[in-house]
């Protein structure tokens, strides 16, 4: 069992408890004082254990943020996917994910600043963690396309490229920085935010009348 000590056992299940403890150490102090206050050293003094040991699991400072990046934005992923999974019609199920990502942000942004920060820093230096959730996104609403195309929804030929399109065209509402500019000019979101939604859903072929009359 992980003890805290540099004395690990040699184990798969230790060492992946110890990798996780070191995260969930790192993830306080980010919430907390945030990700760029945070030192190795805190984290290995909270752990009882030397710097030398946290880089056995991590090679550096910037893999602990990026692991702890994963952690925020899988919390996302997994409510998108919950959302794709019912039995809602798929343009519904489109509208709904894209409120709910668009929710989620603003509530970082206003609520948990620091974790929002660390959403900038993994933006402006493209950390690994964030590109593959990126791509978790897309994959999502490829298959929300899909079912949307079968049922005669959306009219698109290409779910791959309308899924990077959605992406782009709701950038500005997601997008940490993008966000925040917004919300710092007093811009409505909330209208401009069921503005895109019925925007791209014309943009993928459902009639005027069904995206004007469909709740988000």
């Amino acid at each position: 069992m992980f003890s805290g000590s540099d004395d690990l056992c040699e184990s798969e299940s230790d060492l992946e408890q110890a990798r996780t403890r070191i995260l969930e150490v790192a993830e306080r102090y980010f919430r907390r004082i945030g990700y760029h206050k945070t030192s190795v050293a805190d984290i290995a003094s909270e752990l009882g254990m030397s710097r030398a040991n946290i880089y056995r699991f991590f090679p550096s400072r910037t893999a602990i943020n990026s692991s702890v990046c994963g952690l925020v934005v899988k919390e996302v992923a997994e409510i998108a996917l919950a959302i794709a999974r019912t039995d809602a019609p798929a343009s519904k199920k489109l509208a709904d994910l894209l409120t709910a990502i668009h929710r989620h942000s603003t509530r970082m942004l206003v609520e948990d600043r620091p974790m929002h920060q660390l959403l900038v820093a993994a933006m402006d230096e493209s950390w690994a963690t964030l590109n593959a959730h990126n791509e978790r996104i897309v994959a999502i609403l490829k298959g929300l396309v899909r079912e949307g195309q079968q049922t005669g929804e959306f009219k698109v030929e290409d779910a791959d490229e309308a899924a990077r399109g959605i992406i782009t065209a709701f950038l500005p509402f997601f997008h940490p920085v993008l966000l925040e500019q917004r919300v710092q000019e007093g811009e409505a979101t909330a209208v401009s935010l069921h503005a895109q939604i019925r925007f791209i859903m014309r943009a993928l072929g459902t009639s005027n009348r069904e995206s004007d009359k469909r709740p988000i």
